[in-house]
This record gives structure tokens, sequence and C-alpha cells, in this order.
């Protein structure tokens, strides 16, 4: 697929570098030269310097032929323009990062979908549907529904406590009972696991399960679930600002900001106290009660500041901590210092982009935080592949695995004698190595 991004940002950056790494002919567009061609050296793809609001440098780009542009700029107006522009001379699908949520809108997505404009993304707005999906179930690590919620991914780390788990086999755990492991992250290993294979302590263990068996999974990895109703957030950023807008009116918040300007806007604007506070500072953690509260947000921009916060308010005795991860390399050190769930805006508008990139019937893909795997929701048609027989037949690749699927709004969990019927909404996991393989296993043969 011939893919043009505008931006080289962060956003922009890591999309590039994870698609080249999956055969795709990338082209990233940006103003700043030498970042450009850092960028150049080891990956696979070409750079053109310019503004994407110019004809020219998007012709030079190959816009005119490309299957998919992704305008990620810093700044909205232009990812609109860029788009806009791409629409009129040939790309096929465009989607533009934007910084408000009022582009999200049912009346201003069809405006803007007649213009040419498949979707928006606002990176900021989904991280805060994460966060209160975390906050709502303390005890996960990862949660996301397929179909109409008849299927759940649940990612947790499992404890010493689940006597009933850690060190059996997993064939001891047949689809009759009502889940299926399907991802294992050990140390900074993911695993794929097989029948064989066995969960092990401080293991992030992803389920697949339906609504009915949330509870027993929740039981069996020895959790418990925590009521939230007090919490402090370290930084007045837009994730804040998106978690404030859509928390539950009877949750008590408050806003520790180091910047003094930042902390005076926002407490013009927030509905919930804000203090100007260096939030980090063990003093003044201690003079806002942290103990007393249920969870602690460190949403600052500083990676380093938002771990070891963590740290602080677990040291403190919080159990439940949230913190903005945006240096990719620092991600394995937070899972290793166990700071709780991790915010990550490059991933998570990846797996929104990502859906773009396959030429299948894709509903929805999540690159996991937590494990090297992906997980994709397809429609399986008429004649394909993927429907030709039982899964233990069907001769899937080493690193793939078909978890579930939903018939008619029913969740199964999906077995080796399972077969796959045309209209089912299939639960695939793989790793990015294998991903392209799921357009030949999804494509009608007609």
């Amino acid at each position: 697929m011939k893919i043009v991004i505008a931006g080289a940002g962060e956003v922009g950056t890591h999309l590039a570098k994870l698609l080249s790494k999956q055969k795709h002919d990338i082209t990233i567009i940006d103003e700043d030269a030498e970042h450009l061609q850092r960028l150049e050296r080891g990956n696979d793809l070409l750079t053109i310097i310019g503004s994407p609001s110019s004809v020219k440098v998007l012709s030079d780009a190959g816009v005119t032929d490309s299957d998919l542009f992704i305008a990620v700029t810093p700044h909205e107006s232009l990812n609109i323009t860029a788009c806009l522009l791409a629409t009129s001379i040939g790309a096929r699908r465009k989607v533009a990062r934007v910084d408000s949520s009022d582009f999200l809108e049912k009346k201003f997505g069809e405006f803007f979908k007649k213009q040419g404009i498949d979707a928006f993304i606002y990176p900021e707005k989904l991280a805060a549907e994460e966060i209160i999906t975390s906050l709502e179930k303390t005890w996960v690590r990862q949660w996301l529904e397929f179909g109409d919620g008849d299927l759940v991914l649940i990612g947790m780390k499992v404890r010493d406590n689940a006597t009933e788990l850690v060190g059996k086999p997993l064939m001891s755990f047949p689809p009759e009972s009502g889940f299926k492991i399907v991802a294992i992250r050990r140390d900074e290993n993911t695993i794929i696991p097989r029948g064989q294979d066995t969960v092990e302590a401080n293991d992030i263990v992803y389920f697949i399960t339906s609504p009915k068996n949330v509870e027993r999974v929740r039981n069996l990895a020895g959790k418990e679930q925590i009521h939230v109703r007090d919490i402090i957030i370290m930084g007045a950023g837009k994730i804040t600002e998106q978690t404030l807008n859509i928390l539950p009116d009877n949750v008590e918040v408050k806003v520790l900001e180091s910047d003094k300007s930042l902390a005076t806007k926002a407490s013009s604007t927030y509905n919930c106290m804000v203090i100007n506070s260096e939030s980090s500072d063990p003093e003044m953690l201690e003079e806002e009660n942290i103990e007393d509260q249920d969870a602690f947000l460190a949403l600052s921009n500083s990676t380093e500041n938002n771990i070891l916060a963590c740290l602080e308010a677990k040291r403190r005795g919080i159990i439940k901590t949230i913190a903005e991860v945006e240096n990719m390399s620092y991600i394995p050190l937070a899972e290793k210092l166990d700071i709780g769930y991790i915010i990550n805006k490059k991933l998570i508008a990846a797996s929104y982009i990502y859906q773009y990139t396959l030429d299948v019937d894709v509903n929805r893909v999540k690159i996991l935080t937590h494990a090297d795997v992906e997980v994709v929701e397809l429609t399986a048609k008429s004649s394909s592949p993927i429907t030709n027989g039982p899964i233990k037949d069907l001769d899937l690749p080493r690193d793939m695995f078909i978890g579930g699927l939903v018939r008619n709004g029913k969740g199964i969990i999906a077995g080796g004698l399972t077969l796959i019927e045309p209209g089912d909404k299939v639960i695939v996991f793989c790793r990015q190595s294998s991903i392209r393989n799921l357009h030949k296993l999804f494509t009608s043969e007609l």
C-alpha cells in the first residue's frame, strides 16, 4: 500500500516507522529537514521537505496515486487543508488529526466525509476514554470490547495469589471454561500461547471472554475492584481536560500543575480544584492527603516525572495509578516498575489509523500497550479461506491466533473445532510480521 504521512512529529514518526516495517510504501512530509534526515536513517521510507498545504509538495510526495493520506501535523487547520487538497489530487483515503472533539460530532463527520475526509482522530480524547475505562475497572491493564460488547478482551497483571491459574497448563482451560488466554507478556517477551504453556506470577495476561464470565476471570486472577471516588491528577494538559469532560459527576478531583500560567488557565475552565504545585514533590503530596485518594493520574508532559510520581503514589498506598508514558523506550521500564496503567498517545493513534492500512473488512484494530501483538476484529466474507473448515485445519501462521467470534450478537470462544461462517466478526491476534496475511484469509475468493 502506498501511504503518505504529513507531519513528522511523535505520532507521524511512530506511524512511519511502524508501517515501513510492514513493507508499505511510505513517504513522510515535514518542513524540518534535519529531523527527516534522521528519520531516513535505518528506516525504509522516503521523505519530502515542505508544507502539506502545497499542492506541489503533495504531488512530489506521490499523493496523486496514494492509497492513504494521513495528516498528523501539530496544527489542526493544516491537517484539514492538507486532506482536502489530497482529495482534490486523487488520494484514495484521508485521515486528519484534530485538536477539538467538535470534529468528532456526527454532523461534522458527515459534512467532511462529503468533502473527502474519511476520518478524524483526536488522540487526547481517545486517551481520556481509555483512562475512564481504567478507572471504572481498576483491576485491568487493558479492556477492549468487540461486537456490541459481546466479547471482551481483558489484560491484567497476574500475581502469585492467583493459585488457580499460575503454573497450570493452558490446556486445563478449554473453551468451555468461558475464557481463553490469547497472549502473555513475560518480562520483555510476548508469548502467543499454546496448550502446553503456563502462566507465571507477574505475567501480564490477556483473556478473551464473554461479559457473563468477566467476574469469573477477575476472581481467577485474584483481583479486587476498587470504587474510585477521589482522584489527584498531575498535569493540566489536553488529556486531563478531556478526562474531566467525561468523568462521572460523583468523582472528586484535584489537579496539580507546576506551570503557573497553565494552572491559572485551568482553574478558570475546569470544574474542580486546581493547585499550582510541583506535583511530584513528596511534601505537596503529603499536604494533599494523597493516602486518602482512590487513584493517582500522572498526565504531565514529562514521562520521567510521571513514572516517578506514580512510584511515590504507590509507595504511599494508592493502588490505582495511571501514567502517560510517551517515550516508547520507557514503557518496558514502567512495566518493570509496576507503575500501573500506561497511556501512550502514539500507540492509541496508530491503533486507530491502522485499520485504514488493511484491504479487508476491518471493524477495529488495537495495538496492545504491554505486548508485541495486534488484535483485529474482521468480518468473514462468503467464500473467503477463513470459512473453509475448522480452525485447526486452516494452517494459520505460528504467530497468528483466533481468540473468538461474534455471531448474531452472541460471543463465542474459539477452539480448534470452531467453524467460522460468513458474517461472523472474528477476533484475530497476531504479530506485526503476520498481519498482512489477514488479506488472503479474509478476502473473498470470488
